[in-house]
């Protein structure tokens, strides 16, 4: 008998809210630069930074231009009247402290303000200054992150507490014979999973293995712990030059132990507010004098590929342009970030590759070697396809 075909693998789906206008947000205790870093980040002066808890109430939102060298080698190459390069938003929420979870300080606003971002920037303060003082009276990262790590499970404690109550309570009555009855035992099996993950196995949703079925309720409970984090290390300037600080390793090993693969990313704020000051010259030959890089292009990327976003370029004289899309969009979908009768009237797509283009020269050497393909609705998009669409009338 001929061998059975292997079953397709089941595609997983994704944690988090669908779509590609995703947001992440700046969280930490307060105090530890998060309102400076924005700034500096966005190029701004929206963030209110101050040496007092709760400068910021309001959270600030801006969009910061994701740096990419095919971008860059594509307006090198078409030399368009416009570029416009993929963009991360992100958000400035304001500090949070011991108690947020039962409302201290400014816990419900600040919970409820990171309820509504994608992902999470947390920047952990590792340097030393006496005219910056902290919230809990010395410097000590580990206990700050333990402290946010137990306010957003707590939150979410309460929070899927509340939702299963319900849902028990309207599903008393069910039998066993619908398909309705038992999608809800499902759903509430699911939501008595999250609510062990989260209280008795002391993990992040996000760190534990979901089914797809399960990941849609998850999804639906928008939980705090199941957002992707980027820890962002906040040394002084010299620590972060001479890349040592006493801290470092202990967070490290915090993170692997607690929250093993979320990206660590050291940088330093005050570096940070000096290079931006200068012109693009002077901060090249800064950086050049001191050994070291700004880290914010590095940071832009990492968060942007923390919320699974990818990328796709339209390319010509008048415009080159980055799309931003979720890891897994089909043509269709891809398509219709540009305009929604793309997607309605999808025919297809002209896809080649930014390797095969850079490799080749040209569009036209691109077509004579055979790599420009064309593709249907149920191509899955690649990260730096360049896309020409054909819709219907």
């Amino acid at each position: 008998m001929p061998p059975k075909k292997a079953a397709a693998q089941e595609k997983k789906t994704l944690l988090g809210r669908p779509g590609n206008n995703l947001k992440i947000g700046i969280v930490g205790m307060p105090n530890v630069g998060k309102s400076s870093f924005f700034n500096v980040l966005s190029k701004t002066d929206l963030g209110k930074s101050a040496n007092y808890p709760y400068a910021t109430i309001n959270p600030e939102e801006a969009r910061i231009p994701v740096p990419d060298e095919r971008f860059d080698w594509l307006c090198d190459s078409y030399k368009p009247s416009s570029r416009v390069p993929a963009a991360l938003t992100c958000i400035d929420i304001a500090g949070l402290t011991a108690g947020a979870s039962t409302g201290a300080g400014l816990g419900n606003a600040f919970l409820s303000h990171v309820r509504a971002v994608d992902g999470i920037f947390q920047v952990v303060r590792a340097f030393d200054d006496a005219d910056v003082i902290h919230v809990e009276g010395d410097v000590n990262p580990i206990r700050d992150m333990e402290i946010i790590q137990t306010e957003l499970r707590l939150k979410d404690i309460e929070w899927v507490e509340k939702h299963l109550d319900n849902l028990k309570k309207g599903g008393r009555a069910l039998g066993n014979n619908s398909l309705a009855d038992k999608a809800k035992k499902e759903e509430i099996a699911t939501v008595e999973k999250v609510l062990k993950c989260v209280s008795v196995d002391n993990k992040d949703v996000r760190k534990a293995e979901w089914t797809n079925k399960e990941i849609d309720v998850v999804n639906g409970l928008q939980m705090l712990t199941a957002k992707p984090v980027t820890y962002l290390v906040n040394l002084s300037e010299k620590d972060y030059i001479r890349k040592k600080n006493k801290w470092l390793a202990k967070i490290k090993a915090w993170i692997d132990e607690k929250n093993p693969g979320d990206p660590l990313i050291p940088f330093s704020v005050a570096l940070e507010e000096r290079l931006a000051n200068l012109s693009d010259e002077e901060q090249a030959e800064e950086e050049k004098n001191i050994g070291t890089q700004s880290a914010l292009g590095k940071i832009t990327q990492a968060g942007y590929a923390s919320l699974d976003l990818i990328r796709y370029f339209t390319c010509g004289p008048v415009e080159v342009r980055a799309w931003t899309i979720r890891r897994g969009t089909k043509a269709p979908q891809a398509a219709g970030v540009i305009h929604s009768d793309f997607e309605n009237k999808f025919v297809c797509g002209e896809i080649m590759s930014y390797e095969d283009l850079k490799e080749h020269g040209s569009e036209t050497a691109v077509k004579a070697a055979g790599k420009l393909r064309q593709q249907g609705k149920p191509y899955e998009m690649v990260d730096g396809d360049i896309a020409y669409w054909k819709s219907g009338a």
